[in-house]
């Protein structure tokens, strides 16, 4: 945006605040602002304790001046509120009085939870900043000055790179309060690049990365507080861009509202769909977070948000529930027709290994337990056979060797091959250079060194990435000749957390992967960042790659196609890969149709040429949004036909 900022203009308008005064002697106004008002911030005699060097550790631990500082945010945007509920200067003169107190005295934030911090702090001070400078609340200009100062050299230089490092919800709080900054200070730059990292951002930081197309969030796995903290700050910084005519909440087919809905419905104790395990942990408390949400997509758009309104009705009467006297206005004049609750995306339905098997074995297959000889198994069993794994760990002390004309199956996700945390390389291998005539399906194969997966589903992410890390692969297939292997045939299966390719084909014709979940894998190890991804499929003919998914390589591409010929991928979800979603280099007749990529680090979809290029390529009715460079990027490509593709909020689209 470039026109003039509205202040008031962050969580609250002028027309809010003269909303809650005129209704806050009304429900559910009042009890909410009971609720504020019983705060121990919220009481005229707080007093507050300033500290130059604001420390925080992991988890708290040590705790210097965080507490004194976390109580004053709060209190001085309590008293902000309580100014314009009822016109007593009081009120006015302590958030002054806390805000000048920090604003003179503090120099810096330290260790672990400093950007964290400042986030959860930055945004309570601007928005009470924002009541006092745009009120009649006496706050002398000197003061105000001393105010931005604090923000534009103690808060912006920690935060102005973001965090996308950490979990998402690290990155939603610092979104909310640098737009914040940048409304007060009136600067357009730095809130454009807000809304741009909230669009687009790398690692953890974007909508797309934390809000997966099925709704499911990103610290889903982790436990249930942090994902309503972080589904809270990014509803909050939507809020403040919707108030400057930026409408963020709309982002991804309305993203936000598939999350807010998708975490409601678990609170509330029903079954959703994840990949992982989703915790139980913390799903005892219903946070008060769903009012913002459900203001905007329910009475301001129209959209249905069964689960958001039932959590709403269980908060309003936790005495720590107040966001109905700042968030909730009711329906609007002129609501818009009502409109369908979130639905997730159509892409790759039901991708990976499944909670049971996805097909019958025949009545003479081989049954093996984890007692069992994988190997000598596979060795010696008959041409065609099915060899059955039954649930468990499948510890693989050597890279396994897949024989000719045999599938390998197992009972679903209760099914993990696992290569020994010692060893490097392949957990599965071609025993013959002319493989043919394999299915592998209904199984899981983990790459990481560890098979348990982590409580927090970042740490995985970042210890792969290190350099020093293990160099494993999850599947690959390796032809000596162009097309050498061939019917090699994929369905259900899960390959994860590999440093290496999570799947490499390379040299196969009648190649066939259906509803496979290839996540997670291409780290940074040797030879390299960038050379490592969630499928590499190179020196192969007829391909076809149908409702998979491809996600969250950490330094390589979802899908790596290159020296191949007649390859469709279709309905295929390719999201949050840190470099390009599809890739595809020096490769004929190729044809992209249906496909979910969004949330790239670089291009969503791109064709580019290191000698000859690629020819006959078609583009059929893909959505590529939300990426870091151009949706599609098309580089000397003989005979291309592009039709009905959607490219949205790609950072270099024209």
């Amino acid at each position: 945006m470039n026109q003039a900022f509205t202040h008031p203009g962050m969580l609250h308008t002028a027309q809010d605040l003269a909303f809650m005064k005129n209704h806050v002697h009304e429900e559910p106004w009042k009890t909410a602002y009971a609720h504020l008002c019983a705060q121990p911030f919220s009481a005229l005699d707080f007093k507050p304790e300033p500290h130059t060097h604001v420390i925080r550790g992991p988890y708290g631990k040590p705790s210097i001046g965080d507490k004194e500082l976390s109580s004053s945010a709060n209190a001085a945007y309590s008293h902000a509120l309580q100014w314009v509920v009822t016109d007593d200067k009081k009120h006015a003169q302590k958030a002054i009085e806390i805000i000048n107190a920090w604003s003179s005295v503090i120099w810096d934030f330290q260790l672990n939870d400093a950007k964290l911090l400042a986030a959860w702090t930055g945004d309570y001070f601007c928005n009470a900043a924002e009541i006092l400078k745009h009120t009649d609340s006496g706050w002398a200009e000197k003061d105000i000055e001393q105010f931005k100062r604090m923000m534009l050299t103690v808060y912006y230089p920690l935060l102005e790179n973001f965090f996308p490092e950490a979990n998402g919800n690290w990155d939603g709080a610092i979104i909310n309060t640098l737009l914040c900054v940048g409304i007060f200070c009136d600067d357009h730059a730095m809130f454009n690049r807000v809304v741009n990292h909230y669009l687009r951002g790398r690692g953890n930081g974007g909508i797309t990365k934390y809000i997966y197309p099925s709704g499911q969030c990103q610290e889903s796995t982790r436990d249930q507080s942090h994902t309503q903290l972080g589904l809270n700050e990014f509803a909050l910084a939507c809020q403040v861009a919707w108030h400057q005519g930026v409408d963020l909440y709309k982002t991804a087919d309305n993203r936000l509202a598939l999350g807010f809905e998708h975490a409601a419905r678990y609170m509330l104790g029903e079954d959703v769909e994840t990949y992982g395990t989703i915790s139980e942990q913390g799903r005892e408390r219903v946070w008060d977070i769903y009012e913002t949400a459900f203001q905007h997509y329910h009475h301001v758009k129209g959209l249905e948000m069964p689960y958001c309104q039932r959590a709403i009705e269980q908060t309003r009467g936790d005495e720590k529930s107040w966001l109905a006297l700042t968030m909730y206005q009711g329906a609007i004049k002129n609501a818009p027709q009502t409109l369908d609750a979130p639905k997730p995306s159509v892409q790759a339905p039901r991708a990976g290994a499944q909670a049971e098997p996805t097909a019958e074995p025949p009545d003479d297959a081989i049954r093996v337990s984890i007692e069992d000889n994988l190997q000598a198994v596979l060795d010696g069993c008959a041409k065609g056979a099915w060899v059955v794994l039954d649930k468990g760990l499948y510890k693989l002390p050597e890279t396994l060797k897949i024989p000719n004309k045999v599938t390998l199956s197992g009972q679903g996700l209760e099914t993990v091959l696992h290569l020994d945390a010692e060893k490097t390389g392949a957990a599965l291998t071609n025993a013959q250079d002319d493989l043919n005539s394999v299915t592998l399906r209904d199984f899981v194969i983990e790459g990481a060194v560890k098979s348990e997966p982590p409580r927090d589903p970042n740490s995985a992410r970042r210890t792969r990435s290190y350099a020093s890390a293990p160099s494993r692969a999850g599947v690959v297939f390796a032809a000596q000749h162009v097309c050498q292997m061939h019917d090699l045939h994929f369905e259900h299966v899960t390959v994860q957390n590999c440093t290496l390719d999570g799947v490499a084909i390379r040299g196969a014709q009648d190649v066939t992967i259906v509803a496979c979940d290839f996540s997670d894998s291409g780290s940074s190890v040797v030879p390299g960042p960038g050379l490592q991804h969630n499928l590499l499929m190179t020196r192969s003919d007829m391909v076809e790659i149908r409702d998979c998914r491809f996600d969250t390589s950490p330094w390589g591409s979802g899908v790596d196609i290159s020296h191949c010929h007649n390859v469709v991928v279709s309905n295929c979800e390719v999201a949050r890969n840190a470099l390009h979603g599809v890739h595809v280099t020096e490769s004929e007749r190729v044809h992209l149709v249906n496909n979910l990529v969004e949330g790239n680090d670089a291009h969503g979809i791109v064709f580019d040429k290191q000698m000859d290029g690629c020819q006959e390529v078609r583009l059929t009715d893909n959505l590529s949004r939300n990426n870091g460079k151009l949706g599609i990027c098309v580089q000397d490509v003989v005979e291309i036909k592009i039709e009905n593709n959607m490219l949205t909020d790609n950072q270099n689209d024209q």
